[in-house]
């Protein structure tokens, strides 16, 4: 090595290491009640800080927006890249993921129990009276969630990449984009189930869907059309959405806003699913999935502070 380098290189380390130390937020692991645990960021700054908290999307997710084989900590870096401007941020785990941890899985859990999960994280923390407002930032599935829960309860919400029809609807649609011939069989047990029954009379490929175990599930889920819920809401509301998300189309976030025509609406260009810019095709976008080492959409991290802040 040349040694007249070596300053250069000790430099650059140094900057490097103060870089990668620079955090302006402490981090607390916290148990709400024996269904929800999560992680506390909180700023370093004295005053009462703004909180956010982040629900997450559908499946067995974590709080940092992960599933088995499916790592990409999207939520985590979305949490820190907050607090690390000022905002204090809560992200939990889903029940079903502590049930699967412990080996006690309840197949009787309902799309409600997620709603009385983000209530409760909700109360939990506007008892604490440590922050000067509220704001709940809903992931896909979490957006409906957050919106049910926040109800006369937040100061303001977010909504990223969630959807604006029913989940029998959004998945109606799905089955047409991407194997129509079973169109009609979706629509057939979804209209089954909306009259209160489950059914096994469907094609083997539509298992993952209708598996009989997660019909009444899907039951509960049914009942509530986002369009209507976000109407309720009496706060000011941001809806999100990327041009390469393949689970939710710019079009549901388009619902929302005309349900709520105050609302702020911002699509970003290129973000997936999964909060990345995506510059490929759609086999990258799915790979992305299980990708933590990229970084989340910056235009993202920024337009969720100039909405809160």
């Amino acid at each position: 090595m040349n040694i007249k380098k070596l300053p250069f290189i000790f430099i650059f380390l140094l900057c490097f290491i103060g870089l990668a130390q620079e955090v302006n937020y402490s981090s607390e692991d916290i148990s709400i009640n024996n269904f929800v645990d999560g992680t506390l960021l909180t700023p370093n700054s004295k005053k009462k800080p703004i909180l956010a908290i982040l629900i997450a999307g559908s499946g067995p997710t974590d709080r940092n927006g992960n599933q088995n084989f499916l790592k990409n900590n999207a939520l985590k870096k979305l949490a820190k890249s907050l607090s690390n401007h000022g905002i204090a941020t809560f992200r939990y785990d889903k029940r079903v993921v502590k049930q699967i941890v412990t080996g006690n899985i309840d197949k009787n859990t309902t799309f409600d129990d997620f709603v009385t999960d983000a209530t409760s994280v909700i109360e939990y923390f506007k008892e604490t009276n440590a922050y000067s407002k509220i704001y709940v930032i809903g992931h896909g599935q979490g957006s409906l969630v957050g919106m049910l829960a926040g109800k006369g309860r937040i100061d303001g919400f977010v909504s990223l990449a969630g959807a604006g029809q029913s989940i029998d609807k959004v998945i109606i649609e799905q089955v047409q984009k991407t194997a129509p011939q079973y169109t009609e069989d979706a629509k057939r047990v979804f209209g089954i189930m909306r009259s209160g029954k489950t059914t096994s009379d469907y094609p083997p490929v539509l298992y993952s869907l209708f598996n009989i175990e997660i019909q009444p599930f899907m039951m509960n889920w049914m009942e509530y059309d986002p369009k209507e819920v976000i109407k309720s809401l009496n706060v000011p509301i941001l809806i999100i959405n990327g041009t390469k998300d393949l689970r939710v189309s710019v079009e549901e976030s388009k619902m929302l806003k005309e349900a709520a025509p105050e609302a702020d609406l911002k699509i970003i260009d290129k973000m997936n699913h999964v909060l990345f810019i995506i510059e490929g095709d759609n086999l990258d976008n799915a790979k992305s999935y299980n990708e933590s080492a990229r970084n989340i959409s910056q235009e993202l991290v920024s337009d969720i502070l100039e909405f809160i802040k």
